[in-house]
């Protein structure tokens, strides 16, 4: 039975978008397949948070799935079984899957929202790549460029990626005879319909090189190994994404390019401890320090500064160094220092040490 999306991020159905993004958030970060490795169950369900806010973020997908495709809702909505206003008198189409209906799965989708329908050039734009490095600490510390080497589709320098021989023309295309589209007939128990398509020969254009370009058969693209430099921005979290526009692969025929997409795997420090935007460290000082007070150097992300032990300090006595953490990304502001102060109890003591130990008992009457 399809499910009800807005049951999936724990809504009503008046829920605003506001609502929407507030329970994706949420439920994505607590099912995130990085927190639960090897459960089927988490990962099945981020999925399922993620298809439900890719439709009900979406007002156009929104409104399509609250006319014909609701499960599980009140009363008189316009469900599975509900007698909905829609042209399809309420009929539930959420369970079809277009790709298994052939060529009907088309007209479908063009009434549906789905991935069909007229569409234009914009098909030919380059697909997106996803990558994943590892950088070092540091790296993330000060925000520096990394440099990795990529396979993937580029423009072919030969033409410029237009797809055509130097001095050649385009002329009309012959499918479409210009137009970028062609029209389709299709018969149905609703009667027939009549749906335009984009030309397959020409991509939309409505023109076609007169002499395709030799060296990427007319496509524009050639495939090609190249290095790009990423930039890694300071205080990036681990497991977080970049995105760098215009990096991915190149479309068909001057075609848009697609984006690349960037996870950060940063590799931990054994000196530092990274909670946030704040680091922690552990100090160990001897008792005399700790009953005295004292002033110790502080190894921070940056650079070292002095610690003020007051005397009486306690055993696991935490000490704040403000602003002295990892930059918050995209803003200049800092996260904080946190150092915690462990007392070193010696094992065995001279018998110099035990002689004043036992008058400084005598003096404190213990």
């Amino acid at each position: 039975m399809p499910k009800d999306l807005y049951a999936i991020l724990g809504l009503e159905r008046s829920a605003s978008k506001e609502d929407i993004k507030r329970a994706y958030r949420r439920l994505s970060k607590e099912h995130h397949p990085d927190r639960h490795k090897g459960d089927k169950a988490a990962e099945q369900k981020f999925k399922e948070v993620n298809e439900a806010y890719e439709v009900l973020h979406d007002d156009k997908k929104r409104a399509m799935y609250d006319q014909f495709g609701t499960t599980g809702g009140p009363a008189g909505s316009s469900g599975a079984g509900g007698g909905g206003s829609g042209p399809f008198g309420g009929f539930n189409f959420s369970g079809f899957n277009a790709e298994d209906l052939g060529g009907f799965g088309d007209l479908f989708e063009s009434f549906f929202g789905g991935g069909g329908g007229r569409r234009g050039k914009r098909d030919q734009k380059g697909r997106d790549l996803q990558v994943e490095i590892a950088v070092e600490f540091a790296d993330v510390v000060e925000g520096r460029d990394r440099s990795l080497t990529l396979e993937r589709q580029r423009p072919c320098q030969k033409c410029g990626g237009s797809g055509a021989e130097e001095g050649t023309k385009q002329v009309t295309c012959r499918e479409c005879g210009g137009t970028g589209e062609v029209t389709r007939t299709t018969q149905s128990f609703f009667g027939t319909f009549r749906q335009a398509a984009v030309c397959s020969a020409c991509g939309g254009a409505g023109k076609t090189n007169e002499h395709p370009c030799k060296n990427c058969g007319g496509d524009g693209r050639v495939r090609s190994r190249d290095p790009v430099t990423i930039h890694i921005p300071a205080g990036m979290q681990d497991g977080q994404t970049l995105r760098v526009r215009g990096e991915g692969e190149a479309g068909v025929r001057e075609a848009a390019t697609g984006d690349l997409y960037v996870t950060v795997r940063v590799r931990p420090d054994p000196a530092f401890e990274r909670d946030g935007d704040d680091i922690r460290t552990v100090v160990f000082i001897p008792v005399t320090s700790a009953l005295l007070g004292t002033e110790i150097a502080i190894e921070t992300v940056r650079e070292s500064v002095t610690l003020k032990i007051p005397a009486g300090t306690q055993p696991g006595q935490v000490f704040r160094l403000k602003g002295k953490g990892m930059p918050v990304l995209n803003t200049s502001r800092f996260g904080d220092h946190y150092v915690t102060v462990n007392v070193e109890i010696p094992t065995r003591l001279s018998r110099a040490e035990q002689k004043l130990l036992e008058e400084w008992k005598k003096l404190r009457g213990a």
